[in-house]
């Protein structure tokens, strides 16, 4: 799934898209990455002469990637802009390795379970084959606001 198809199922843009490409992917585990390159617009300020990408970062970029699994479950529903996964939760959560400019962080997320509209995943993200960070996310799948409120104008 390269860029395009990507844009099809997150709401997310430039400069908050983190993921690049899905390389593998079903309804019970996903594969996707970023690559990170010196002109991210975080690096000038963490840290200047040390780019580290920041954690926070690290987990929208792998929780970005764990979404396209809800959209596998749901099977396009989310494609139509009128729903989408809302990160609610994060366990777990260890950073191993820095993430630096030239990088491409690997995360490989599986689903641990599914009820209704909230669900959990474990993701690992890696740098060379190098675990550098992982999680347990959890989320939950809701209306967008902009389609709540193209209802209420009905």
């Amino acid at each position: 799934m390269d860029i395009t198809e990507i844009m099809k199922f997150m709401r997310h843009r430039y400069p908050f898209l983190l993921v690049d490409r899905i390389v593998e992917y079903d309804e019970d585990h996903v594969v996707g990455y970023k690559n990170v390159t010196i002109n991210e617009p975080f690096f000038p300020g963490h840290f200047p002469g040390e780019p580290v990408m920041p954690g926070v970062l690290i987990l929208e970029s792998m929780g970005q990637v764990a979404s396209i699994l809800v959209a596998a479950r749901l099977g396009d529903k989310m494609g139509d802009g009128g729903m989408v996964a809302f990160l609610t939760g994060v366990d777990k959560a260890r950073f191993r390795k820095p993430v630096r400019p030239g990088d491409c962080l690997v995360t490989k997320a599986e689903l641990l379970k599914v009820r209704s509209i909230v669900g959990r995943a474990k993701v690992k993200g890696f740098v060379d084959d190098v675990l550098v960070a992982e999680a347990e996310l959890s989320f939950m799948v809701a209306s967008t606001l902009k389609k709540a409120e193209e209802g209420a104008e009905e």
